[in-house]
């Protein structure tokens, strides 16, 4: 199991002081972050502090890289950063220093043409599930066993609705054979508790401020590599083998 850490996502400024918004702030905080204990970085570029956007990946990829050699690095294609389909396929074609994988949500009506594009640039896929029927549709698509691996993020705030909503999903996965490596992440209210659900599963998963800004004890962390640290620590044994 690995770490990913995720950095930013679509916060607002003014979540937390430490949140890193430009090319430059990302390649710094992601580099400590590799440095506190994470294996790779999964980052959401801006065109400005306050928009995401496709269009900012080449920039950001080439200053992370720099930055953080030999480290698989990770963004998003939510339909949310363009609000536009045939913009966000446009954008991941003119991409000329394209991320190692990117994450596709199965929920988005857009998600099968986004992967075959995806692929025919030779980049891995995570496959975004948050419910049983994204895992239904995911399961059902031609190439589904040629992802990079399965991200199960859930974003129920509720515990025990959160919980079952995992069980599934892995059922669903289960049912179809898929032996995919699997990241399985929370938000907010349910970041530490899944994180222990999947080191329990002995699945790999992520932290950072996409995700939550606190620790397991509920005090504020200092910055995204405050985060990793802690995570690494508390998944040290399960890590380790």
């Amino acid at each position: 199991m690995i770490i990913q850490a995720c950095i930013n996502g679509a916060r607002p400024a003014g979540f937390h002081p430490a949140l890193p918004l430009t090319a430059v702030d990302m390649a710094r905080d992601g580099a400590a972050c590799l440095s506190a204990g994470a294996a790779e970085l999964h980052i959401h570029p801006r065109v400005t502090p306050d928009r995401e956007g496709l269009a900012a990946v080449d920039e950001t990829v080439l200053a992370v890289r720099k930055a953080c050699p030999g480290t698989l690095l990770g963004v998003s294609t939510g339909a949310w950063i363009e609000g536009d389909e045939h913009q966000t396929r446009a954008r991941i074609a003119a991409w000329t220093h394209p991320p190692d994988y990117a994450s596709v949500n199965l929920s988005e009506s857009d998600a099968p043409a986004i992967m075959d594009l995806l692929r025919q640039r030779h980049i891995g896929i995570e496959a975004g599930l948050a419910t049983a029927a994204d895992a239904e549709r995911f399961v059902k698509l031609r190439n589904h066993d040629g992802v990079l691996r399965v991200l199960v993020e859930v974003e129920e705030q509720e515990l025990p609705s959160a919980r079952l909503i995992v069980e599934e999903i892995a059922a669903v996965l289960e049912k179809y054979g898929i032996r995919r490596p699997i990241l399985l992440h929370g938000v907010d209210a349910t970041v530490w508790p899944l994180l222990d659900l999947a080191r329990r599963r002995r699945w790999s998963t992520r932290i950072g401020f996409e995700d939550g800004k606190f620790l397991k004890d509920g005090s504020l962390a200092r910055d995204n590599p405050h985060l990793v640290s802690e995570a690494a620590r508390h998944l040290r044994p399960a890590c380790a083998n």
